[in-house]
């Protein structure tokens, strides 16, 4: 029990030493923690690229073929046996790796799409999740108020009980208040802690050190319903792109497959230092121990079915790419489309619950008016407040529907980074 009280005590301290965390700082780490993944991406990307540039980089292999030899001195591996043999080989003319080299590095451009298109996520991300906590925290001060005038009610109550001037069944029905208000505290609280531990995951900042600051959420911009946004979507989405700059690297890798059928030349080279215990003066009319080739190899693919295949499997590849880009350049016009729609549905629907909430705040004054004229009860008080906390949380519910579209709808057309990291 003392080491429970002692954690319990570290909890309150640790969230009494909270700081505030602004909104842009929030985003903005949440957005260095995701340039780690990107660059570990694009230097993966970058090393493939070398890969398949360096082949044009003659390989040297040094190694040694040492053996007993009787009789004629035959190969180890294709060599003969050697004290030390350095083998140089590399591309000189190869039009299929040409088309390899221009994929990898396409490959490798597109991963600063996959970049930008990983940061707009991570500032959306971020962004919904620091404005739900915040929304939450304003819902949680709203029912602790309830809850207290929940409790006062459910004291008065239980004095007119025991006055005998109110039935034993209202004080029951005040419980019932009570504990309404209270399971909807432990249900909000459960959600902001966990919008908490996922807003501390993409920033960084521990959980019970975080407290949003309402002032610091920027104003959303007005939305233009004449402009033609989802055209605009689909020309400068960085997933549209990514995906572009996928098809096109499967392109040019089906192109090379296509040039492996053609004509190569490498360069070749060798050097042998051969033994005298392996009979080369025996079989060979000169004999000297340092030998060596530099040439180049010429190869003619005349026959090779396997290759076509793997052309034509290439070639598919590259359709099914170009369509998938296509897909998604559609999808994300059409998600667009509907977001502008969306957004003008839910500014209607957060009107009518701006209003409702109004005048469920009206009826809450109308009652303790009537309390205090005799002519209505503390129940009926206590059912206006409930009405009233309903009203409120369905309006905040609706105006994060409508904030969401509305980032949503920045990050399709690329101005959700301007809105949340613009300098104040």
């Amino acid at each position: 029990m003392k080491i429970l009280r002692l954690m319990s005590l570290l909890a309150l301290v640790s969230i009494a030493h909270a700081e505030p965390l602004p909104f842009r700082q929030a985003v903005d780490l949440a957005v260095k923690r995701s340039a780690v993944v990107s660059a570990v991406e694009q230097t993966r990307a970058h090393r493939a690229y070398l890969e398949a540039a360096r082949m044009y980089i003659p390989q040297v292999i040094a190694g040694s073929g040492l053996a007993y030899s009787w009789g004629f001195p035959l190969s180890i591996e294709g060599s003969a046996p050697a004290v030390l043999s350095v083998n140089a080989v590399g591309y000189l003319i190869n039009f299929g790796q040409r088309e390899v080299v221009r994929a990898a590095h396409t490959e490798w451009d597109a991963t600063a799409f996959s970049a930008e298109d990983r940061r707009q996520q991570a500032i959306l991300d971020a962004a919904l999740t620091y404005i739900q906590l915040d929304r939450s925290a304003m819902a949680l001060n709203l029912l602790h108020q309830q809850e207290q005038e929940a409790v006062r009610a459910e004291q008065i109550t239980a004095q007119r009980v025991q006055a005998g001037v109110t039935p034993q069944l209202e004080l029951t029905r005040a419980k019932l208040a009570t504990a309404r208000v209270r399971m909807s505290i432990a249900q909000m609280q459960g959600n902001a802690d966990v919008l908490r531990n996922v807003l501390s995951q993409l920033t960084g900042v521990p959980a019970p050190g975080i407290e949003t600051v309402t002032e610091s959420i920027p104003k959303l911009p007005e939305i233009s319903q004449g402009e033609d946004l989802a055209s605009k979507a689909a020309s400068t989405n960085p997933a549209v792109k990514l995906a572009f700059a996928h098809a096109t690297a499967k392109l040019i890798s089906a192109r090379g497959e296509h040039r492996q059928l053609l004509p190569a030349i490498d360069f070749v080279g060798q050097y042998g230092l051969f033994s005298t215990y392996n009979n080369y003066q025996q079989f060979f009319r000169q004999f000297q121990r340092n030998n060596g080739v530099v040439g180049v190899a010429i190869r003619f693919p005349v026959f090779n079915l396997s290759q076509r295949a793997r052309a034509a499997v290439a070639d598919a590849e590259a359709m099914q790419a170009q369509h998938q880009a296509e897909e998604a350049r559609n999808k994300i016009s059409n998600q667009t489309r509907k977001l502008q729609h969306d957004i003008i549905q839910l500014s209607a629907a957060q009107e009518v619950a701006r209003l409702e909430y109004q005048l469920a705040r009206a009826d809450v004054d109308t009652a303790q008016t009537k309390v205090q004229a005799g002519t209505a009860t503390l129940r009926d008080e206590s059912d206006a407040r409930l009405a009233e906390g309903q009203k409120y949380s369905a309006y905040l519910d609706t105006s994060y529907q409508l904030e969401q579209a509305q980032m949503q709808l920045l990050r399709s057309t690329g101005e959700l980074e301007k809105w949340a990291l613009a300098k104040e």
